[in-house]
């Protein structure tokens, strides 16, 4: 049984974004890489709903804040001895002991304070014990400590729910992986050729709608204006397709919202209720939800997101998700996360072969990461990241371990390039998994520099953050 402790956290320091973003900022909608995935320039990488454009605060200087809730590691407790990578080969976690809770508590403060973010929850589950805390502050004004108990956006992690959706289908005997998506929907680019498991892994070849200039001008415009599926998928199919169905991997949000669109044509179900019944409820995740509008469950966080016009740090809580729908709207607290985590690495809502075939390693241009159907593969850890304006998500699995990592957090602001979710899962892994590392590449596009511009001529140009990142190339 573990025990739990409370403290008040310190509160970070942040400082909002004094220079202009470029004018069409390229929203990221959720997750997965959040540095890129194609082979395209840094601005045609995938968009997951991170920070997009303006540049993340600086450096604070401010204190380690100590943890607002604990739960000390169970079982029996080797010494304090720092473990190495000897002592945790691949595929395995050190033991919680005091020391490396201790270093974990120093270095999840360290990225807080460095990286400017306003708060942090982080569970490290493994059977030998569990590490449960929350740093910083859940609202900035006026300070509210955050707890480990609320409701988070979790972006592209959404994916992975409408992927299994589809996959149950799969096994229903409903819809088969290569049947190609124009059997369900018609006037997708292409639609004749690609398949359900190319949309499911990213080998669509269809342009992202968060990529499209004028969909990102009426985000920002109006964040709380509603979005259809197919108003998303029309920004979409107005751009030529970017290379032959299955020949490349490229981060996509319209693959996904084709998947959701298919599942309620299929199933005659609205998506959110045909999640609830087959996904949400079958894996006991009695807290998760895919909201229609922009209601957002209490007790939450408030999120904070520079992906505005002029690229300040603004208040994001009550945008409207619907933008990202099957690819990123759904909300989620710790505990779901915990329990999904092993849900979707270990395929317990699937048949084994469909399972299997989920999780067939294909290159995503990530070192060390590969991608299978709705999920990827960073050096061991299963699972998915997300990224939504104000929010960010790790959600992933280590199986010959039976370790899961939950990391949520309430900004969305790049630091030095990489999204702050990042930085976190790195720091902890590094500690309690030294063999087995999450880390995704930063993305040359979410750069510090106090510049309007990649090219150089001084007119803005596009950046888009995602979320996996190719060798050299942000996704």
């Amino acid at each position: 049984m573990t025990n739990r402790v409370s403290t008040r956290a310190a509160a970070p320091r942040w400082r909002p974004l004094a220079r202009p973003a470029p004018v069409a900022l390229l929203l990221a909608l959720a997750g997965l890489l959040a540095a890129g995935c194609s082979g395209g320039s840094p601005s045609e990488h995938p968009a997951a709903a991170g920070a997009v454009t303006a540049a993340p605060a600086a450096l604070s200087p401010t204190p380690t804040p100590s943890p607002t809730a604990t739960a000390s590691p169970t079982g029996t407790a080797s010494p304090t001895a720092t473990p190495s990578p000897t002592q945790a080969p691949s595929g395995t976690t050190v033991p919680l002991t005091s020391d490396v809770t201790s270093r974990l508590d120093a270095a999840i403060g360290r990225v807080l304070t460095e990286a400017s973010v306003p708060g942090v929850i982080v569970d490290v589950a493994t059977p030998q014990g569990e590490y449960l805390k929350a740093f910083g502050v859940s609202e900035r004004v006026p300070g509210t400590a955050m707890v480990t108990g609320l409701n988070m956006r979790i972006g592209s992690v959404t994916k992975t729910f409408t992927v299994t959706g589809v996959l149950r289908l799969v096994d229903q005997g409903k819809v088969g992986l290569d049947d190609p998506v124009g059997k369900y929907l018609a006037g997708v680019p292409n639609g004749e050729q690609i398949t359900l498991r190319q949309l499911a892994g990213m080998r669509s070849g269809l342009f992202s709608y968060t990529k499209d200039e004028d969909f990102v001008r009426a985000f920002q415009a109006d964040p709380q204006r509603p979005f259809t599926p197919d108003q998303l998928t029309a920004y979409a199919f107005r751009h030529p397709v970017n290379f032959p169905p299955g020949t490349e991997f490229e981060y996509s949000n319209t693959n996904t919202v084709l998947l959701g669109q298919v599942i309620e044509k299929v199933d005659g179900r609205p998506l959110g209720d045909f999640l609830k019944k087959e996904v949400f409820e079958p894996a006991d995740l009695g807290r998760t939800v895919f909201p229609t509008d922009n209601a957002f469950p209490q007790p939450h966080a408030r999120g904070y997101t520079n992906q505005t016009a002029d690229g300040t740090i603004q208040d994001a809580t009550d945008w409207n998700p619907s933008w990202g729908w099957a690819a990123g709207a759904a909300i989620s607290d710790r505990a779901d996360m915990k329990k999904w985590a092993k849900v979707l690495a270990t395929g317990s809502l699937l048949k084994p072969q469909t399972q299997a075939q989920r999780l067939e390693p294909q290159p995503s241009t990530a070192p060390g990461t590969s991608y299978g159907l709705g999920i990827f593969d960073n050096h061991g850890w299963i699972g998915h990241n997300g990224s939504l304006p104000g929010y960010q998500a790790v959600v992933v699995y280590l199986p010959s371990a039976q370790a899961s990592l939950v990391v949520l957090l309430n900004t969305d602001v790049a630091y030095r390039g990489s999204e702050p979710s990042t930085l976190f899962a790195k720091a902890i892994t590094e500690i309690v998994s030294p063999a087995n590392v999450y880390d995704l590449p930063a993305t040359p596009s979410q750069s510090d520099e106090p510049s309007g511009s990649e090219s150089g001529s001084g007119s803005p140009s596009p950046k888009v953050s995602s979320s996996v990142t190719p060798p050299g190339q942000p996704a």
